[in-house]
């Protein structure tokens, strides 16, 4: 990891951290900020601590984007979970025929970039 993304790694940490310091939940009650914050914090620490062996470039970049674009979301809409994206079972029309394994490959492919890792992680 070069010293430019590693900063930038840092920086992210210390944003998420921040952001969850300054986390007020919509619903107004004490109870569902803390929930909130804790799952910010609980969230970054484990995608972190589960990331910070890769040393492939590409890799780093796209958890960095990962990074930012579930930040941004959070702030956007409010809530600090992924937004959940909702494929019908068959939904996905595949170049030839309708098999399972095609609907499959579809699915990941489009799976947004803010949750790629929120399955591996759930």
């Amino acid at each position: 990891m070069t010293t430019a993304t590693r900063q930038e790694v840092l920086g992210l940490y210390r944003s998420i951290f921040r952001l969850a310091r300054k986390w007020q939940a919509t619903s107004g009650q004490m109870e569902d900020t803390i929930k909130e914050k804790q799952y910010i914090l609980n969230e970054a620490r484990t995608l972190f601590r589960k990331n910070k062996n890769l040393t492939d470039t590409d890799l780093i970049k796209q958890c960095i984007d990962e990074c930012t674009a579930r930040i941004e979301i959070g702030l956007h809409y409010k809530i600090p979970y992924p937004r959940p994206i909702h494929l019908p079972p068959m939904g996905l029309t595949p170049l030839r025929g309708r098999g399972l394994r095609s609907q499959e490959k579809l699915r990941k492919l489009s799976k947004p970039v803010y949750l790629r890792s929120h399955d591996e992680v759930s």
